[in-house]
């Protein structure tokens, strides 16, 4: 029996992009730069995930915008704010835990 675990998927990668662009965000980016720097690294990102959660971290004061105009097309750079490396800081400490406790979790059930 193969069981559906998409919602699963799609709740635990909701967490994880929004821990990976305030992580990215430590260097200024536009949107396309993220999406091919995550690509890269194996995780593939839509435009139309990305784009709405740097609009909510901009929203609530954790990120901000600047366009640049200076080239011939003009992209919008996004940088990680003082509160947002808080929430970063705070979040990396909660994931951290949370590996642990798994990891724990996973060896004991491993050696039982």
């Amino acid at each position: 029996m193969d069981v559906d675990i998409s919602h699963f998927e799609s709740e635990m990668n909701r967490g994880f992009l929004q821990v990976l662009v305030l992580v990215a965000l430590e260097k200024a980016m536009y949107g396309y730069m993220m999406i091919k720097r995550f690509e890269k690294m194996g995780y593939i990102v839509e435009e139309n995930t990305l784009y709405p959660l740097l609009r909510r971290l901009e929203k609530n004061s954790l990120i901000e915008s600047k366009w640049d105009v200076s080239e011939r097309r003009p992209k919008k750079y996004y940088s990680i704010l003082k509160e947002g490396k808080a929430v970063r800081s705070r979040l990396l400490k909660i994931w951290s835990e949370q590996d642990k406790i798994l990891n724990k979790l996973a060896k004991e059930i491993k050696n039982v």
